[in-house]
């Protein structure tokens, strides 16, 4: 499910809403972003996805999806080494904030993404008033639930993957260049989920040539 139902009390007044990402930094798997729109009140304990045990994270998760307006978007690998990772985290906050449009029914009045950029000007699709917020997702409660539905997203889809690719642990790494995650790299070399544009991938995938 890649988008949620909105709350009554939303009805077509203008939205704030608030979007993050997940998967920016991996070395392997997609990029996912997430948008919400508060429902009100809005669910208790909102805070940074990564200030959160994962316990907290899906207990807040669950309470998103279930009560508030929300759209995902994943990017794959083949377009992140396509594009390259900044404009795949770029497209899929648009593909997100488009999923969420699709169920409320309208445009937001403004759009709050955390960071220092937003993709307007940056992604042909994005049309929706922007604003940059350097550590909104600890400050703008739209965008901590966006990262929590964003990093909890990433992380079910990196376990499932772990399912058949278990020599690169990422069913706790999710991905990330840990010490275990690179010599597994070394070992066995990368596999299709891999980034090849990212310097450990490529420098794995010339080692096991050599």
């Amino acid at each position: 499910m890649l988008s949620g139902i909105p709350h009554p009390e939303f009805g077509s007044a203008p939205l704030i809403v608030g979007v993050d990402e997940a998967g920016r930094g991996p070395l392997a798997g997609p990029v996912v972003a997430a948008a919400v729109a508060l429902c009100k009140p809005r669910p208790a304990g909102l805070d940074d996805s990564k200030k959160l045990t994962r316990e907290e994270r899906e207990r807040l998760e669950e309470r998103i999806r279930r009560r508030c307006a929300f759209g995902i978007g994943v990017v794959e690998v083949d377009q992140i080494d396509s594009l390259n990772i900044f404009h795949a985290t770029m497209l899929a906050m648009t593909l997100a904030v488009t999923r969420l449009c699709e169920v409320v029914g309208c445009d937001p009045l403004q759009v709050l993404v955390d960071g220092n950029l937003t993709p307007a000007k940056r992604q042909p699709a994005w049309r929706w008033p922007a604003r940059a917020i350097v550590g909104g997702d600890e400050s703008e409660p739209c965008i901590s639930a966006a990262s929590i539905l964003a990093k909890t997203h990433r992380d079910r889809i990196m376990r499932q993957h772990a399912l058949d690719h278990p020599q690169y642990g990422w069913h706790t790494n999710v991905g990330y260049s840990t010490p275990e995650h690179l010599k597994a790299l070394r070992e066995h070399g990368p596999c299709p989920l891999h980034r090849r544009s990212f310097a450990p991938v490529a420098q794995a995938q010339i080692d096991i040539a050599a």
